[in-house]
Parts: structure tokens; sequence; C-alpha cells
């Protein structure tokens, strides 16, 4: 015992205890923004009109990952022209701790359903998703992610599954979801698949065009479109650039053809996947390029002049804590409480006419509802 107070008393008398112990439990990271970008301030339009609704998610982006962000690109964020915020619970229906199947279903139909569910209710029966609504009332319907689709928060809007994990079943449901405009990665559930089915034909024969490519993607000029560049997910931000908000515009433009206006989903998909990893590096990669994402469907919408921007999260994911860092030099020292989610409340941002209904403390579940009464479905 004796000897252990002289290692200790020697240890504080160093100053190598106390680092000792900041090291110990969760590790800090630490990440620097070299070239920060360039925000703008964006006018918000005048009038009150509602024609259209984007909905944008950042996968599990809580007030942390939105700080940290802020501060490595010294003090500015395309968000930071949101007219209003609130706070959104995310809980479901039967835990605390929600996944992207139930957070997600909760956007975009309306109900809280179990932990895994896709698209259902808490009886495993199909919900009808703000994407279908829009069709039904003559309005076009779109989505953009960047993960593969038959992962959870698109097929929340497309599909019907009491499993998230039922991957291949699931995208059959896109075949007759009557969506205008898709996309993501995934090809590799689409064809080739152990059922013989190519999904892809099928959505011909329904009327879509599916090109492979971006190149082919930016040549359309009308019509229902299901392009799938990928295998799986889309690439990494530095190699993609910024894809997510070309194909995010390039859906805008032609959903926009529809003279009674659509709704559209964007989601910032890979952010959840770097949480899981607890990779601040690649955390912030993905929270600004959804953040540069939203600028440019901000300046779209601003211009538009009748369409609502709502920008949320279905949960957090790895318990993100800022612990240092300095606005100067975008530098930024974090820690993460797990590889799993985490149950804190998620802001809800709003910009555009109908924007001012969007503030205070609600559940995930209201988001459906206010847009759903504003767009009139």
């Amino acid at each position: 015992m004796k000897k252990e107070y002289l290692i200790i008393t020697f240890l504080l008398i160093l100053g190598i205890l106390p680092a000792l112990s900041q090291n110990s439990g969760c590790p800090s990271q630490t990440y620097i923004l070299d070239h920060p970008y360039q925000v703008e301030k964006i006018t918000p339009p005048k009038g009150h009109k509602i024609k259209n609704v984007i909905l944008m998610i950042g996968d599990g982006m809580s007030l942390m990952h939105v700080y940290s962000a802020w501060t490595a690109n010294r003090g500015k964020l395309w968000l930071d022209n949101s007219q209003y915020i609130g706070l959104s619970k995310t809980y479901c229906s039967n835990r605390l701790i929600t996944d992207s199947g139930a957070g997600g279903t909760a956007l975009a139909t309306g109900y809280k359903t179990n932990y895994h569910s896709v698209g259902v209710d808490t009886n495993g029966k199909p919900l009808k998703s703000l994407c279908t609504l829009a069709k039904e009332k003559g309005k076009s319907s779109g989505i953009a992610v960047t993960c593969r689709l038959w992962d959870a928060t698109p097929a929340d809007f497309c599909c019907h599954n009491v499993d998230r994990d039922q991957e291949m079943a699931i995208v059959t449901d896109y075949v007759d979801c009557g969506i205008d405009y898709v996309f993501g990665g995934g090809a590799a559930y689409f064809e080739n698949r152990p059922d013989g089915r190519d999904l892809f034909k099928e959505l011909q024969n329904k009327s879509y065009q599916t090109p492979r490519n971006w190149e082919d993607v930016e040549n359309v000029k009308n019509g229902k479109v299901f392009a799938i560049p990928y295998e799986k997910d889309t690439p990494i931000p530095a190699e993609r650039g910024d894809l997510l908000a070309r194909a995010s515009l390039k859906g805008l433009d032609l959903l926009n053809q529809n003279k009674k206006g659509f709704f559209m989903m964007i989601e910032g998909s890979q952010l959840d996947d770097y949480g899981h990893s607890n990779d601040l590096d690649m955390l912030m990669q993905e929270t600004m390029d959804f953040d540069r994402t939203i600028g440019e469907v901000l300046k779209w919408a601003a211009k538009d002049g009748e369409t609502l921007v709502v920008i949320t999260a279905d949960h957090e994911t790895g318990g993100l804590t800022l612990v240092d860092g300095d606005l100067n030099e975008g530098k930024i020292v974090c820690k993460f409480s797990t590889n799993e989610h985490s149950g804190v409340m998620v802001p809800v941002y709003s910009f555009g006419p109908g924007s001012e209904n969007f503030s205070g403390i609600y559940e995930n579940t209201d988001i459906f509802w206010k847009i759903k009464k504003l767009l009139k479905l």
C-alpha cells in the first residue's frame, strides 16, 4: 500500500496522473476543419402559401453534432438560416431508445411503432406515409438518400415490414409504392436476386426510368425516375463530392413540374454510420455535407417562395459530447459515450411558409401531422 501511495504521489508531481485520468473511459478525439466553407444569409420568402414540403433528416444528428460542425466551420452553418427551432421526442412504442425503423416511421406516418418496424403499426398493419398521401392528392413525391434503399429511413416512406432486417423483402415494396423520384444506393438487392425477380425491369414496366449512373440521371428531363447508381451505399463525401445536393436538386426540379406540388424526403444517411463507429472525422464530414445540402435546398426554397423546409433527425447516435475546442481554429475535441443510439431529444429546424408551426417541444409523430395539415393531404 505504501508503495502504491509513493507511485501515485510521484505521478501527481510529474503531472501525469491527471492526463491518465482524462484518457480513462471514453477517449477524446480531435478534429480540425482546415478549409472552412462559406455560408450566406438567405432571405426567407414573404408569402404564406405552401405548395411543397421538403423534409430533411440527418440520421443520428443531435444538437451536439450541429454545434460541433458549427464550431469547426468557424461559427457558421447553412442551418443557421432556419427561422424556427423545436425539439422532438424520439422514443418508440416499446423502447425508450428508438432506431431508424421506428423513428423514421413516426416521421413518415404519424404513428409510433415497435423497435425495428418499418412503415407499419404496432400490429404490423401497413401505414400510409407522406409520400403515399401526397400521391393520393395528385401531388408528386420523392426521396434522395446516401444509403442503400433497403436501409430503414428510406424504407419507412415507401415500404412495410415488421422487421427492418428483412432487407430482400423490403425492397420489393418499392415497385408498387408509386413514388415519382428515388435516388440512393442498394442496386445489389434489385437484381440477381435469389427469387429470380429483376426489380429494375418491373420498375421499367411501370414507366420508370432507371438510370444507373449520375450522368444518366442528370440527362433526365421529366417523368418518373428510380436511380440507383451504387451497389450499396454511396461513396464517402471525399469521393462523392456534392452528390447529395445534386441529387436533391434534380429531384426538386423534376417534382416541381407538377403544378399541384410535391413532398420530398432528403436524408443525410451516413451520419448514423460514423456515430456507430465513433469516427469523429468522418462524422463531421457527413454532417457538413448534409449542411451544405441544406444550403442548396434552402436557396431553392427561397427562390420558389411556396416551399416549406423541415430539418430534423430520427434519433441521436453515438452519445456525442463536445468537451473542448477553439472556434477561431475550427478545432473540436469530442467524446462518444456509446456505439449505439442515445435517448436525447433531437432538434427540428424550419424555413419558409408555415415554419412557425415547428417551434416548441413535441412528439416526433407531430411532425407528420403538421406537414399533413399544411399540405392539406
